[in-house]
């Protein structure tokens, strides 16, 4: 198990490492490629390539001895391998690209190397981001460093697994229905997505392009709105990019400034004295562990007395979530991968007689099975006699899931908590066997991305699992549009006093 990265408990200590030439990010960076081939047997990472990342090193080396290096500059990182990025393959973990490479950067990758950063490589993933446990992926499943027989969520597992084995210090990741948070929580890691808009989708691979948002990892609220302030900002290539909102403007910068703005303001003795906390009745119903809840409860007693008022709420359209998504986000993503239609790019079969035998035998080929079935969904639902039936009925509930989430956070409560999951991390294999439980696993997730709302996972505490007596168990915590920088204060102030995003997988803090 890795034991570098595990020293420092924050971005800022490992640039000071950096800054008083403890080590240099060259060193680090050699040393990190030996743990991520050690740690294989995660299958966490797609593709590595020394090159590149050592060449990013020596000019965050020159930066650094130049006095010019900013607060990430030799930072190790990696991507998911559904943001295009130069010079490494981007596959979507899909034999459908699997000898893609791009010739230019997603506008996140591009953000995170312009501030510095250094890339270790590409991370697994659920195909074309369709999962929730990372083992729908032509690479094979990622491996949870806390118990290689269960999963790590998805459909960024590789990206937390990365995380929780400490061999990167961050990561990025994709969030259509929980895609980052679920396999924070999973992992024992950090994770939020942003209001949709924030981050830039350009170079993204879409999956349902009115629910995808980028999104990051790591092991604290501090880094978390470091790394989330260098991939904010509007950019004019991405026609969903927001540029101003209720005189907000989403420029680079404004994450980070409200973040600590928001600490500055907070009392000590009682650092979230006035905070209303929503606890939804319906995130606490038959579905949830018991022990899962338990760690939930303690997290709220915790905010509580660090002077937070606990306000029960109703968010009724919580299981609507569920089919609603199941219906836009297939509608979509039929839209979106009927391009990979084997004439311009991407998996060619060798066997076929005609153009329309070649496209339909190398989708068949190209797409795993989840991918194929979610296409075929999308495609029912939007065919004739059944668009209204299905895909306009499932807008009409994503209209009411967001106005019910507005109605709460205009008069009831400031953020909203509860429990990612319904359970800890499941055994490898159920998901491939039961796609009704891995979706079910969702409904504490999907309501946010289809009202476009900023949500995150953090670490807060362990309950037993498959084989395992402690898994970690992750808090949610849902905040209003364009209130990431307060979300990350509340969280920062609870890990003030609490451990658990201490803890590592394989032991120690």
């Amino acid at each position: 198990m890795s034991h570098f990265l595990n020293q420092f408990a924050t971005i800022e200590s490992f640039r000071q490492g950096l800054d008083q030439g403890q080590f240099t990010s060259r060193e680090v960076t050699e040393t990190l490629l030996k743990e991520i081939e050690a740690q294989s047997v995660l299958n966490a990472f797609i593709d590595v390539q020394a090159e590149l990342s050592l060449a990013q090193a020596a000019l965050a080396d020159e930066q650094i001895g130049r006095g010019q290096a900013g607060l990430l500059a030799g930072v190790p990182l990696a991507h998911k391998d559904v943001f295009v990025t130069e010079g490494w393959k981007t596959t979507a973990a899909s034999k459908m690209l699997a000898n893609y490479v791009s010739p230019f950067d997603a506008t996140v990758v591009r953000a995170l190397a312009d501030a510095g950063t250094v890339s270790l490589g590409k991370l697994n993933c659920d195909e074309f981001a369709m999962g929730s446990g990372n083992e729908h992926a032509a690479a094979g499943p990622t491996l949870n460093p806390w118990d290689h027989s269960v999963v790590p969520g998805g459909s960024s597992g590789g990206s937390a697994a990365a995380v929780a084995a400490g061999l990167v210090l961050g990561a990025t990741g994709t969030d259509t229905g929980g895609s980052v948070r679920q396999p924070a929580a999973l992992c024992g890691v950090c994770g939020i997505k942003p209001t949709y808009g924030v981050a830039s989708r350009f170079g993204m691979i879409a999956y349902a392009s009115s629910l995808d948002q980028a999104g990051v990892f790591a092991t604290n609220a501090q880094d978390l709105a470091l790394l989330l302030d260098a991939i904010s900002g509007f950019d004019p290539r991405d026609a969903t990019s927001v540029q101003t909102c209720h005189g907000v403007a989403n420029a680079a910068g404004r994450i980070l400034s409200e973040y600590e703005r928001a600490l500055k303001q907070m009392p000590q003795q009682k650092p979230l004295a006035g905070l209303r906390i929503g606890v939804p009745k319906e995130y606490f119903g038959a579905g949830l562990d018991p022990k899962v809840a338990q760690a939930i409860e303690a997290a709220l007693a915790q905010f509580e007395a660090l002077g937070a008022k606990r306000v029960d709420i109703s968010l009724r359209n919580t299981d609507s979530a569920i089919a609603a998504y199941y219906v836009i986000a297939p509608a979509e993503a039929s839209s979106n991968l009927a391009r990979y239609d084997a004439v311009r790019y991407g998996h060619r079969s060798e066997q076929y007689n005609d153009l329309e035998q070649m496209t339909a035998r190398s989708r068949a080929e190209g797409f795993g099975a989840e991918v194929r079935k979610r296409i075929m969904i999308g495609t029912y639902v939007l065919s004739h006699g059944y668009y209204d039936a299905y895909y306009l009925q499932a807008q009409r509930v994503r209209r009411l899931i967001a106005q019910e989430f507005q109605q709460a956070f205009s008069s009831e409560c400031d953020v909203i908590m509860g429990p990612v999951n319904p359970t800890v991390a499941p055994p490898l294999g159920v998901s491939t066997k039961d796609a009704t439980a891995e979706w079910l696993g969702d409904i504490y997730t999907l309501g946010v991305n289809l009202a476009g709302l900023p949500a995150m996972s953090v670490p807060c505490g362990f309950a037993p699992g498959h084989q395992s007596e402690a898994l970690p168990v992750g808090l949610q915590i849902i905040g209003n549009y364009f209130d990431e920088g307060r979300m990350l204060a509340i969280a920062s102030s609870y890990q003030q006093v609490t451990n658990w995003h201490r803890c590592r997988a394989g032991g120690g803090a």
